[in-house]
């Protein structure tokens, strides 16, 4: 395909600047993203043990929910019974109430104790999950909503910008360069043949992603605007919001009687539990769980509103029996989280994330060596002062947001018995190791400070898994839960070596490369790598 070298040029010059201004903020997104497709886990992973008994049986839930009452009459405003128990939430009985921050609910589980006694206990499910969605949701930026959300948009529109640039430069040698992996001294064409790669092969996976991070960052405006120019008399919301007022005297169906009426009328849904509330005197109930052939609107889990009195459950915002707009709108959330064909897809999205990181860390790459002053036989070219700068705050920024997520997670096995505030500290260690990591790439240059923060991406990550062989033995009030959450230790230590490899191979780059690029230590560092390897090689 022919292009006029003047328009690929434009479109050339629209994708750099496009994804220079969102592609450190995209990193964090993404590589964010990508673990929170394991969430559930992760949570449960990070969740301590709580110390009640094994749960009562589903039979025996309503006996359960009257001592409960009797001895906390707050709990009969809201309350959940679970069908099935997890780590995070390990009773049969649980109940809500409001925290100290705006809407924050603190969670208590209820069980019998061996004499039939009745245990209660304040749940301390890890917020560390949350957060590292929350850090994803809002690009890495320490603002909140709707700040935030305005933000995530605005750069979703440049990331959008830069990859339909992008596709139209790579267009005229799209047949020929799409699988060439040109390895040798030119740094710089291996970068660009790895970036176009990345980009092109994921490209329908990213254009999904900015066209929902676009209408999940401007949904508000947009219900806004439906509201005064679609609908005549504003968005009606569903009337199916409560059950009908019950019958004088009726009293609510028991949770195993709920469960068998749910699973008659909706075959194929796994019900993970019930979760009532009392409005305006009625008791209203809904039923979460999942049906595996449907994405869901929520990551791990799908709702609907049911009449605790009858059982019959309200389907029409379930998956499979949702109507059209519905249906469009369960859509762009459905591809955005992956919450369809199950771990397959999570896997496959986990592995789309981390690459799509490292097409943002590729592309700055790329810029700063094309920008990079060659050493003409009149001394060392000095930089530019844009090309320092944009070299440091790459390695900061993605080195420094690896290292604060590492850090963060590493921490949820001990915080738990020695602080209170456990979402504070999560996001204190986070960004106290990010700002530090930045600091670091500042002062010590990109060279050096890529080689030190990706040992310490190494170094920090090997500590999560650590952590969980310290709970292993019960050391300082660690704790391991096996099974599925086995999966991020598992994650975490094939990560090390990555991360090892990167510090070793940029030392390389270091030593070996031009000596005029920002990514050379220069003078007695250079000279000291080198003769390191040196003496490395002889040995």
């Amino acid at each position: 395909m022919k292009i006029r070298s003047d328009i690929v040029k434009v479109y050339k010059d629209v994708h750099i600047w496009a994804g220079i201004v969102a592609g450190l903020m995209l990193f964090v997104a993404f590589y964010a993203g990508a673990i929170t497709m394991f969430e559930k886990p992760l949570e449960r992973w990070a969740t301590p043990p709580a110390a009640l008994t094994p749960p009562v049986p589903l039979e025996r839930a309503e006996e359960l929910l009257q001592a409960t009452i009797a001895a906390h009459p707050q709990a009969a405003r809201r309350y959940l019974l679970m069908v099935e128990t997890s780590a995070d939430l390990p009773a049969r009985v649980v109940w809500r109430e409001p925290g100290a921050k705006r809407r924050e609910f603190v969670e208590h589980g209820a069980s019998f104790g061996p004499g039939g006694e009745l245990q209660t206990q304040r749940l301390s499910k890890a917020p560390v999950a949350q957060w590292i969605d929350t850090l994803h949701q809002r690009v890495g930026l320490p603002f909140a909503d709707p700040l935030a959300r305005w933000l995530m948009g605005a750069v979703s529109l440049l990331y959008a910008l830069a990859l339909v640039s992008g596709l139209i430069v790579v267009l005229p040698t799209l047949a020929k360069d799409l699988f060439a992996l040109r390895i040798g001294k030119n740094i710089k064409r291996l970068w660009l043949d790895v970036h176009n790669a990345l980009g092109i092969v994921s490209l329908p996976f990213h254009l999904i992603m900015a066209l929902t991070c676009v209408v999940f960052a401007f949904h508000d405006e947009f219900y806004d605007a439906q509201d005064k120019a679609v609908y005549a008399q504003g968005i009606q919301w569903g009337s199916a919001e409560g059950s009908a007022a019950p019958a004088p005297g009726a009293a609510p169906l028991p949770a195993a009687e709920l469960l068998r009426r749910v699973e008659r009328q909706l075959p194929g849904f796994r019900v993970f539990g019930f979760e009532f509330e009392q409005r305006d005197g009625v008791l209203q109930a809904t039923v979460t769980g999942l049906d595996t052939r449907y994405g869901t609107r929520a990551r791990t889990y799908a709702s609907s509103h049911l009449d605790p009195y009858t059982g019959t459950v309200d389907p029409h915002d379930l998956p499979g029996h949702q109507g059209g707009w519905d249906a469009a709108v369960n859509t762009f959330f459905m591809l955005h989280f992956g919450s369809f064909g199950g771990n397959t897809v999570r896997w496959m999205y986990l592995l789309l994330g981390l690459a799509g990181a490292a097409l943002f860390y590729t592309g700055n790459l790329l810029w700063i060596e094309s920008r990079r002053k060659k050493d003409r036989g009149q001394g060392g070219a000095t930089q530019t002062r844009a090309a320092r700068a944009l070299s440091c705050l790459t390695i900061g920024v993605s080195l420094g947001c690896v290292a604060g997520i590492s850090a963060t997670l590493a921490a949820t096995k001990w915080l738990p018995a020695r602080v209170d505030d456990l979402a504070e500290w999560h996001q204190g260690i986070y960004y106290a190791v990010f700002v530090a990591a930045l600091g670091w790439a500042c002062v010590r240059g990109a060279a050096r400070g890529a080689v030190e923060l990706a040992w310490l991406c190494a170094a920090l990550t090997l500590a999560i898994p650590l952590s969980s062989l310290a709970g292993v033995w019960g050391l300082g009030g660690a704790w391991n839960h096996g099974g599925m959450g086995a999966v991020v230790d598992v994650a975490a230590l094939a990560a090390v070596p990555a991360f090892a490899l990167i510090a070793l191979r940029t030392r390389r780059r270091m030593a070996r490369g031009h000596a005029d690029s920002v990514w050379a230590a220069g003078g007695a560092g250079t000279a000291a790598v080198r003769s390191e390897e040196v003496q490395h090689a002889q040995a």
